[in-house]
């Protein structure tokens, strides 16, 4: 599958303190009405919740990380799934040893600072169906 896309508008700004990382940026979206886009974010969160996908069990495996953080890169995209904006990003976090965890951000990282750019593309909107191959919620084309 491959869709066409050019930018329309880029949006720039900081999170608040003790702001739901992920719910700050949906949020941004929905607002925004971006339903086709890419987000990218960098700064430090208090503390951090990440996902696996169990590819054997099909379901998500979730992990919390205590402690402040650093966000070494955050990267994503946005789409439209049961009809509303859906950002879907993953992220990589580095403690105070410098080690890095990383994987899907889920609801419950709590920012710290955190200074994000969500570009919208100008383009068909991409709308999330589940995939039989995969189990996951997958762009349908």
């Amino acid at each position: 599958m491959r869709v066409e896309a050019s930018s329309k508008r880029i949006l720039t700004g900081r999170l608040e303190k003790g702001a739901d990382l992920l719910e700050a940026l949906t949020g941004i979206c929905r607002e925004a009405g971006i339903t086709l886009g890419r987000v990218e974010a960098i700064g430090a969160i208090e503390r951090g919740r990440i996902g696996y996908y169990d590819q054997d069990a099909r379901e998500y495996v979730f992990t919390d990380v205590p402690g402040a953080h650093e966000i070494v890169s955050l990267a994503g995209n946005v789409s439209i799934k049961d009809g509303e904006s859906f950002v879907h990003v993953h992220v990589a976090l580095a403690g105070v040893d410098g080690r890095v965890v990383g994987g899907h951000l889920a609801p419950g990282s709590v920012v710290f600072a955190c200074e994000y750019v969500i570009q919208e593309l100008d383009g068909p909107p991409l709308a999330r169906a589940r995939d039989e191959a995969t189990g996951l919620p997958l762009w349908k084309g």
